[in-house]
């Protein structure tokens, strides 16, 4: 099979997923941020935040409730990074500088997870799962939240009503992204993706030479850095690590997890404002922007020397071959 049909076939395969997932996630999601019933656990966590989820709320309102959790998370986050040095599982590296630690709490909370520092070199299990994973879910929820809020805003035209930050913020997490997280997360550790809290080893290279190495609770990290849009990675490689995404399958389905969403979303869009034909709408613009650029990145990459060479089936083996400007 060459690498233009393969890819073909990666491309029908991922369509299909996402296209049997539509109906069902995007129903789903609506229901969810719908529904005026609370579960046990989202009762809970209401009492021990001060919040009454059947508040409704305007905008302004709403837009309060986003920046003061938001802000309330940044700190939490950067101080998290600054003690790292006496907390458990801190694997022996020390506290994160004051400025690289407001960058990436900054960075994690807004859901833009620009990381400018080697994951398994900087921070510990604490500061991975208790801080940096966590962001990864309710950052996500947030940006959910938000969108439902708009989605509200086009349903709701002859009130200024939004619904609830608060409702919504724990309902997304609880119900739509940490069962998904975790179901994901099964997926990536059955197909090789490290799932541990052990402790620094030292390792051999393919070249010669050793280099220390850690491990970590990645591939639950890896599920909700996918199925919640964000970005980054334990090991800072976005995906692209061995240890995050170890096979072709994997990487497959990382990038159904990272489409899943904003797809559903869509059929959600349609549910709650009562036509589904404008959420067909939305999604056929989507996908056309989406299928296009990905047509166009697959025959760049097709295009290329090393796929020539490859497509060649041993044309220039013995040969020299040199690629120059000239």
């Amino acid at each position: 099979m060459g690498p233009v049909l393969a890819g073909f076939l990666q491309l029908l395969a991922l369509i299909g997923a996402l296209a049997l997932a539509y109906v069902p996630l995007g129903n789903y999601m609506a229901r969810v941020y719908s529904s005026d019933k609370h579960w046990r656990v989202e009762k809970w966590i209401y009492k021990g935040i001060g919040a009454n989820p059947d508040t409704e709320m305007r905008w302004p309102a709403y837009l309060r409730g986003v920046l003061a959790f938001s802000a309330v998370s940044v700190l939490f986050l950067y101080l998290l990074q600054r003690i790292q040095g006496i907390l458990p599982g801190s694997l022996g590296l020390s506290s994160v500088n004051p400025a690289q630690s407001f960058n990436t709490a900054v960075s994690f909370v807004t859901n833009t997870n620009w990381q400018s520092y080697y994951g398994e070199q900087t921070m510990g299990h604490v500061v991975q799962t208790a801080g940096l994973a966590v962001q990864n879910f309710v950052s996500a929820a947030v940006g959910i939240a938000v969108a439902v809020a708009l989605v509200r805003g086009f349903a709701r035209s002859r009130t200024g009503e939004l619904g609830n930050f608060w409702s919504d913020l724990v309902r997304g997490t609880i119900r739509i992204l940490v069962p998904g997280a975790a179901i994901a997360a099964i997926v990536l550790v059955a197909c090789g993706a490290i799932q541990n809290f052990s402790g620094i080893h030292e390792v051999g290279q393919f070249m010669g030479g050793s280099q220390q190495w850690n491990g970590g609770a990645v591939a639950s990290q890896e599920a909700i850095k996918e199925f919640g849009t964000n970005g980054g990675g334990y090991f800072n490689a976005n995906s692209a690590h061995p240890f995050e995404n170890p096979t072709p399958f994997t990487n497959l389905f990382e990038i159904f997890l990272i489409l899943l969403i904003p797809f559903a979303l869509t059929r959600t869009f349609g549910v709650m404002v009562g036509s589904v034909k404008q959420g067909y709408a939305i999604l056929a613009t989507m996908a056309t922007i989406w299928v296009g650029f990905v047509a166009l990145m697959m025959w760049t990459e097709f295009a290329h020397h090393g796929a020539a060479l490859q497509a060649a089936g041993g044309a220039y083996e013995g040969k020299e071959v040199r690629f120059g400007v000239g």
